[in-house]
């Protein structure tokens, strides 16, 4: 089956763009508080996770651009990434088991630094222009799930009012393109739209049809083959 995900592509690229568009607005409107710069990489430290579509854009783009020893360099360091992932949220949902609120596990998480494997020796990001979304706004006040967050090496004053993007907007359109995605491509995997990975898991995963639960089409019964 050749899946084809160009169309659910360009509903991505149309949200990116919405994202850049932001982000330069508040750029403009806040030179004072919007520190963004080659090689401030503080964000390329934060732990989040991508959605569907998010996941196989990216891992779509990074097979484009990277073959042979600079692929397998950027994988390697992919997995290691992705171990210290796992352990992080695996301790997390121990916590939670043991009684820790929710907000107390969201707030030690939020802080956990696991640097990303795109983050070169030089500081740069190697996948720079298909960066995610949360990359792409980590330098403006945003909010998710009724919880502010601002760059620490911003300048925007903790209690001050500012414009704030609702990642939970943002969240719900990449939701919503991977839950049709899903659904087009006939996927056994009914919640396959709501998964969620990290950006290393991304990057070291095959998206192919056993993967993605990609139902085989039965093939038609020929009555003179019986």
């Amino acid at each position: 089956m050749n899946l084809d995900f160009k169309p659910f592509f360009e509903r991505y690229e149309a949200i990116v763009q919405m994202v850049d568009d932001v982000f330069k607005k508040m750029e403009n409107d806040f030179p004072e508080q919007v520190h963004c710069k080659t090689k401030c990489a503080d964000c390329c430290f934060a732990l989040f996770d991508l959605s569907l579509i998010e996941a196989l854009y990216i891992n779509h783009k990074f097979n484009e651009e990277f073959s042979g020893k600079e692929r397998v360099d950027i994988l390697e360091k992919a997995d290691q990434a992705d171990r210290r992932t796992f352990k992080i949220k695996k301790d997390a949902h121990k916590e939670f088991k043991n009684g820790k609120s929710e907000e107390e596990i969201l707030g030690k998480m939020a802080i956990a630094r696991v640097r990303c494997p795109l983050l070169n020796d030089k500081m740069l990001c190697d996948l720079y222009g298909f960066r995610p979304i949360t990359c792409r706004l980590y330098g403006i006040p945003t909010s998710a799930a009724g919880m502010g967050h601002t760059c620490g090496e911003s300048g925007f004053v903790e209690g001050e009012k500012y414009p704030t993007v609702n990642m939970d907007v943002i969240y719900n359109q990449l939701y919503q393109i991977s839950t049709e995605l899903t659904t087009q491509i006939q996927s056994k995997h009914l919640k396959m739209g709501d998964f969620l990975m990290p950006l290393s898991m991304s990057l070291i995963t095959e998206f192919n049809e056993e993967f993605l639960g990609v139902a085989e089409k039965k093939q038609p019964i020929n009555n003179d083959d019986r």
